[in-house]
């Protein structure tokens, strides 16, 4: 069996979230996230921001999460404004598009829009013949495992005020963007410097769910309503609220994504010990190294990964992820074989 670096959500879940789920079987909850499950997670959730005023709401998915959140967020005319590697521009089917929201897109090195981009996109449409810009989209850690800093954070809230724009952070990846080597600011912050975040579980061990946390009261209204319209308010939404529950209450939510960090640090020393380039400085659990087109053919025959983007004629950038069942045997494994194929 190939061992695999292909995502961090190809396994079921970790077995204290399977066993917290078993453990509640026996239970009867009322549904649609009304129950008692729901509610202690969301004050877990209260307690992590520092702010009991947020509304919390329990959703499946990420795509779906963005889905429900920007229509909820913008009027008809209005648009987003995002990274041109942008989840929701790559890799959602165009879902924002298909509920007739624009998405303006910024070209950026490292994932990580700036708040020039921003400025340029407003200039750019300035009146009612074109769609309006609304809403800056962010991820945190990005597509490609870069981590914005508390002080880029604050000048992309000062350049949405100025512009009276809102600022919304897809938080796949928060888990392992918080506890990163190279992290300085904590989910209080966010709460505070974005109008709405979520908080990823599908992607952190959880069998599924996100956790998407509303700060500006002014966004929030019959957000229900529109989870409910959109298919995102599941009967048995308990199964959302005890999971987010254990992982917090336990400490486990953050404990894995450190461990997933940790092995992604390892590969990466290792890889640059030999000499492997990188297409971006990365210090979250996703690594992006770009290896001669032949050694990624041969390097398929006993790993899992995805080739990521073309570099050249004969290089590509392959993406490897780590998570909290990656063991160091497997990131020497991964390292000696490479080491083997580059000296052939």
């Amino acid at each position: 069996m190939r061992i695999s670096f292909i995502n961090d959500y190809n396994s079921a879940g970790h077995p204290d979230i399977i066993n917290a789920v078993l453990a509640a079987c026996p239970n009867k909850y009322i549904g649609y996230g009304l129950d008692e499950e729901s509610e202690k997670a969301k004050n877990a959730i209260y307690k992590l921001i520092g702010n009991n005023n947020a509304q919390v709401h329990f959703l499946m998915g990420g795509t779906q999460t963005n889905l429900v959140a920007i229509s909820a967020f913008l009027r008809p005319h209005e648009a987003v404004i995002a990274p041109k590697t942008a989840h929701i521009q790559v890799h959602e089917t165009g879902a924002i598009e298909a509920v007739g929201h624009r998405i303006l897109t910024a070209e950026t090195a490292d994932g990580k829009i700036k708040p020039q981009d921003i400025r340029s996109v407003v200039q750019q449409h300035g009146n009612e013949h074109m769609v309006k810009p609304r809403l800056v989209f962010i991820s945190q850690a990005t597509e490609y495992g870069t981590i914005y800093s508390l002080e880029e954070l604050r000048e992309l809230r000062k350049t949405c005020d100025e512009l009276k724009l809102l600022l919304y952070m897809d938080g796949a990846r928060l888990a392992p963007a918080l506890m990163s080597e190279r992290n300085d600011m904590t989910a209080q912050d966010i709460a505070r410097l974005t109008d709405a975040f979520y908080m990823g579980g599908t992607k952190n061990g959880l069998l599924f769910g996100e956790a998407l946390i509303i700060s500006n009261p002014d966004i929030g209204e019959d957000f229900r309503f529109f989870m409910k319209q959109k298919g995102g308010l599941p009967a048995k939404g308990f199964l959302l609220g005890l999971q987010f529950y254990h992982a917090l209450e336990s400490g486990l939510y953050f404990s894995i994504a450190k461990q997933a960090d940790t092995m992604a640090g390892i590969l990466t020393a290792e890889l640059k010990k030999a000499g492997c380039p990188f297409m971006a400085d990365t210090y979250t659990n996703q690594v992006f190294p770009i290896i001669n087109d032949d050694i990624v053919r041969l390097l398929e025959r006993d790993f899992l990964f995805e080739t990521w983007e073309r570099v050249s004629e004969t290089m590509t950038c392959i993406r490897l992820v780590t998570t909290w069942e990656t063991t160091s045997e497997q990131i020497s494994a991964f390292v000696s074989r490479y080491l083997s194929l580059i000296k052939i």
